[in-house]
């Protein structure tokens, strides 16, 4: 509690000095990684609701569901028919629920970075001792975390439910890995994409208008192209055409190279060569989306 100490003024002089009694801090002072850290800790909880209001929790924990319980239900059936092999191949389980996955990212990357922007906090993040870049390190890992674990658990789900299932490891083992590094690089692109989107506006609802828009406008675009190139005999083009969705784009890579079925019209997938185009595709913009995160904040900071 403040004190005042009142100081003895010449005759005649109104001017006083008060000390309020303020101290220097003494402590520990841990630093930028700390500081990123705490970050990167309290937006990763935030992405689900945690130490928030319960009605901020409802969304991402319905979507985990969501994600969760077809994978569930996979594996019931394959136990209970004693089947061969799942219905669903581990790197074809996010294509397949990826309107889920682009609802929560449209959902959770405004709600990781609008607020910041709406209430012009990010000048006092910058203060110090953090920086731009790890406010955006930050941020963007914190989001793509969130991201793999929705898209992960799923996996897990059906690699536990095929081992009980007794279906044979090596194969599950290799489709679960394979899955894994799929997601891993959807989660990184996804994440990249809805925070580059959502740090356009400090509007929270604008944020999730414009990642669900480019999400499904950019998918169904692309599918409709591929799907026009096919029925006209134009087989070879349908690869390229997927080069401009990001759903398509992981897609194409994981038929490429980790032995995933394609879903192109057709089951036309990239070949080996056209398959590094789609990993330089994903790293680049993956870089991109990074950089301009960069740019963007290093504007809002000042």
């Amino acid at each position: 509690m403040a004190v005042e100490h009142p100081v003895t003024a010449p005759s005649g002089d109104q001017t006083r000095i008060h000390n309020i009694g303020y101290r220097t801090y003494d402590g520990p002072r841990l630093g930028r990684s700390y500081a990123t850290r705490s970050l990167y800790s309290q937006s990763l909880r935030g992405s689900y609701g945690l130490g928030r209001s319960v009605k901020s929790k409802v969304l991402p924990m319905l979507l985990f569901v969501v994600m969760c319980v077809p994978a569930a239900i996979m594996v019931a059936v394959a136990v209970a028919t004693k089947a061969n092999d799942l219905p669903v191949d581990y790197t074809r389980y996010a294509i397949v629920m990826q309107a889920v996955i682009s609802l929560y990212i449209a959902s959770q990357a405004p709600q990781s970075v609008s607020r910041d922007l709406r209430f012009k906090t990010v000048p006092l993040y910058f203060s110090r001792p953090i920086e731009t870049a790890d406010y955006v390190r930050a941020k963007y890992a914190a989001l793509a975390t969130a991201m793999f674990i929705l898209t992960a658990a799923p996996l897990l789900v059906l690699y536990v439910g095929a081992l009980l299932a007794k279906l044979d490891f090596a194969d599950q083992t290799k489709g679960f890995a394979q899955g894994l590094v799929s997601v891993a690089l959807l989660s990184l692109l996804f994440a990249g994409i809805g925070l580059v989107i959502a740090s356009v506006t400090p509007r929270r609802g604008f944020g999730i208008a414009a990642v669900i828009a480019v999400m499904t406008i950019s998918y169904g675009a692309v599918s409709t192209l591929q799907a026009i190139a096919d029925a006209q005999g134009s087989s070879s083009a349908v690869p390229w055409i997927g080069l401009f969705s990001p759903v398509t784009l992981i897609d194409g890579l994981q038929t490429a190279f980790l032995g995933a079925t394609s879903a192109f019209p057709g089951a036309v997938g990239p070949s080996n060569g056209e398959g590094v185009v789609y990993v330089l595709a994903v790293l680049g913009l993956i870089a991109a989306c990074y950089g301009l995160l960069i740019r963007r904040y290093k504007k809002v900071g000042l």
